[in-house]
């Protein structure tokens, strides 16, 4: 029987063995998670709008229907693409007849002093709810400058900045003394929102200025430590609270393969999405640089990750048939980003089209609950709370009195993860 071996439980890695093992391929994914985490919602449960365990699902239950999924729970201590193998930390080595590559991406610092020990990245769910937990306990106690420093102006900036104003305008008209605080958003560019148009780089700094966030434009971090950030222009910020959004690169994995990494860190894959002189290896999602056919690398999505997942598992299927593989087509549905409740941006198709506002907002809820039918069966339920989201504010509220508002998952009432939480 041929067995596939899947590196990574992201919104790749999980599209790619659930294609498979519906068609009957029996798979091996392993990640050192036992949950599947969805990255665009970690700006969140950062900012007390979702606990961390709603972002998450255990990878159990979206596979419970497939039997001949293997799930392993361990890091990947070495990978070999001429041998399709890998060991994990427990010292156990796997071996499918092919090998995908899925690790996903962590954060880019680009050497900035400080950066990787003062700074809270924001690409897993232990990271958002270290960054929660650490801004409740600023709130609480009021040690320090309470005050936010987002770096990177991309759409993780752009939507970290805008919840977190909208956070503090709203501790100040419940007289918190939270509402003092300031959100500066750095970018080192002279745009928000690189990618996309101008009209959408003036609406996303128009907004978020709208909202009191105090963008910096131009001007880079040059060092980060315990109690400021210094900007390349001279200033200091006095903050306690740095969040990185500022790049990714690939996950560390993708360094171990043997293969010379391109650009990001990540690895350059053919049109087919295998690796070139390895026969049976793919490579999926943020660890892969994905052409989109006219030399053009495709940005790190989550819709890219699902369909390059989906692709992955039906050339894996054609070779198993004796069939050819094919080229990846991506369906381009656009990109988008929310900066706040009935303020977004979406420039939908591969044409662009610009739209902003409350349709925009729609626009975002649909592509994200698309993306998450792969990992929850009842996604009606986040469409509930998304709406309820755009119309009201609990993070305030949960701040002083709470937990976080869950979404009611019926598939879900009784999550059972390993760990989503930081260490206390």
């Amino acid at each position: 029987m041929t067995s596939v071996v899947i590196a990574g439980a992201g919104l790749a890695g999980v599209a790619c063995a659930h294609k498979l093992a519906s068609a009957g391929v029996d798979v091996v994914l392993i990640d050192r998670n036992d949950y599947h985490q969805f990255q665009p919602l970690l700006y969140q449960v950062a900012t007390s709008q979702l606990p961390a365990e709603d972002v998450a699902r255990p990878l159990a239950a979206i596979f419970a229907k497939h039997p001949n999924v293997r799930l392993i729970q361990s890091e990947i201590v070495d990978i070999d693409f001429r041998s399709r193998s890998l060991t994990t930390g427990e010292g156990e080595t796997v071996t499918g007849h092919y090998l995908v590559l899925a690790a996903g991406a962590c954060a880019n610092f680009f050497g900035t002093p400080g950066a990787a020990e003062h700074s809270f990245p924001l690409y897993s769910i232990v990271d958002a709810e270290r960054l929660r937990l650490h801004v409740r306990s600023m709130l609480e106690t009021r040690s320090g400058p309470l005050d936010v420093v987002v770096t990177g102006g991309g759409p993780t900036g752009v939507e970290t900045a805008g919840a977190f104003a909208e956070l503090f305008s709203a501790l100040r008209t419940m007289e918190h003394a939270g509402g003092a605080a300031d959100v500066y958003l750095v970018n080192h560019g002279d745009a928000l929102l690189a990618p996309f148009s101008e009209r959408s780089h003036k609406y996303a700094f128009e907004k978020l200025t709208e909202h009191g966030v105090k963008v910096k434009l131009g001007v880079g971090v040059s060092k980060i430590e315990a109690a400021s950030v210094h900007l390349s222009d001279g200033t200091v910020l006095a903050t306690q609270t740095a969040v990185w959004a500022g790049g990714e690169s690939a996950s560390p994995v993708a360094h171990e393969c043997g293969v010379a990494p391109g650009h990001g860190g990540r690895i350059d894959v053919m049109a087919d999405l295998t690796v070139d002189g390895y026969w049976g290896v793919y490579a999926i999602g943020d660890v892969a640089n994905i052409h989109d056919g006219e030399g053009k690398t495709l940005p790190q999505l989550g819709s890219v990750a699902q369909q390059s997942g989906v692709w992955a598992a039906e050339n894996i299927i054609r070779e198993i048939t004796d069939e050819d593989r094919k080229p990846f087509h991506y369906k381009d549905k656009g990109i988008m980003a929310m900066i706040g409740r009935g303020a977004a941006i979406a420039e939908v198709g591969a044409h662009r089209h610009h739209i902003q506002g409350p349709v925009a907002c729609a626009a975002w809820l649909g592509v994200h609950a698309a993306l998450l039918s792969g990992a929850h069966s009842k996604v009606d339920a986040f469409m509930s709370w998304a709406w309820d989201y755009m119309d009201r504010d609990h993070a305030a509220l949960v701040e002083c009195h709470g937990d976080p508002k869950r979404i009611a998952w019926e598939d879900d009432k009784k999550p059972t993860l390993s760990t989503v939480r930081p260490p206390r």
